[in-house]
């Protein structure tokens, strides 16, 4: 059998990290695994389809290599069965994400997501050897498009060559055009998996097969009622649930998005997001006000229906 079989349907959340203080740990801040496993636990028993450790929401960038493989093992023994890990490899070179890959495969993850090369902007031929030397790990690989951080864009034409990989079963879509679901589905047989959470409505409606999600870490028993709603034909109920949420979900699409939302999950109360790891400083008090406006009107209208 091969890993093109793997279902990805459902809510995938990208999970965020925490940190507790240590005056011994990078920037004072050590990772709480036992809070980090809790909130895989939260989200997977409120109905999500599985979780993804070290993506940007991760704060992968930030962790020594230590701390970013317990952090997928932590994932893998937390979830134990009940749903998938799809664990984040992104690496500088295919070398590097290579070496994520195989100890994503060896800790026990059922699948990976990928940027292709970051910092550098790769050209078509790196990007292709990129995902040619990922294949060869035989994880099932989620291709991630996010033109505005790496500054490399999988056009649909690209991803149509790619997906003639074997193991390369879905792309996780963050170009804000939401035209390029119905693109790439008509081009090859891959997942289209909504990326942005202020697409998601607009994603699902035109073809896309599950949620890689951000803001779910704050709401997932709502954001599996989106997606089950939208994914069952039920289109007038799911919009009318997103278009609340909605204003709150946009914060997944700015540049403080990590704060944002670790800030939502502390207001909503189900589970811990606390403070970020340098580079990432803290909200400006501007920016922590609106953010707590749009989650309260979002928790405000939940508690009213």
């Amino acid at each position: 059998m091969t890993s093109k079989t793997l279902d990805l349907g459902g809510v995938i959340v990208a999970t965020t990290l925490a940190f507790r203080e240590d005056d011994s740990a990078p920037a004072g801040l050590a990772v709480d695994y036992d809070r980090f496993a809790a909130h895989c636990d939260f989200l997977i028993g409120n109905g999500c389809r599985g979780v993804g450790p070290n993506g940007s929401l991760g704060e992968y960038s930030s962790l020594t290599d230590d701390e970013r493989r317990r952090v997928v093992q932590t994932a893998v023994q937390t979830v134990a069965g009940r749903g998938l890990v799809v664990a984040g490899v992104h690496g500088v070179g295919w070398h590097q994400a290579v070496q994520w890959a195989e100890y994503a495969k060896e800790d026990g993850a059922d699948a990976v997501l990928a940027l292709p090369p970051t910092i550098y902007r790769a050209n078509r031929s790196e990007v292709v050897e990129h995902y040619t030397r990922l294949n060869e790990v035989g994880l099932p690989i989620m291709m991630y498009n996010n033109p505005f951080d790496t500054k490399v864009d999988l056009t649909p034409e690209l991803i149509a060559e790619l997906a003639q990989l074997e193991n390369v079963v879905a792309v996780k879509e963050f170009s804000g055009d939401v035209r390029r679901v119905l693109e790439i589905t008509e081009r090859c047989d891959i997942d289209v998996i909504a990326g942005a959470d202020d697409l998601l409505f607009e994603s699902l409606v035109v073809g896309a097969t599950g949620w890689f999600a951000g803001y779910p870490n704050a709401f997932p028993k709502e954001a599996v009622e989106i997606y089950t709603l939208a994914a069952s034909g039920r289109i007038e109920e799911a919009r009318e649930l997103y278009r609340h949420l909605v204003p709150v979900f946009r914060w997944d699409s700015k540049t403080e998005f990590v704060q944002a939302i670790k800030l939502s999950i502390d207001i909503a109360g189900g589970s811990y997001g606390g403070r970020t790891r340098p580079p990432r400083g803290p909200l400006a008090p501007e920016q922590e006000a609106v953010v707590r406006r749009d989650t309260q009107a979002a928790l405000d209208y939940l508690a009213s229906r």
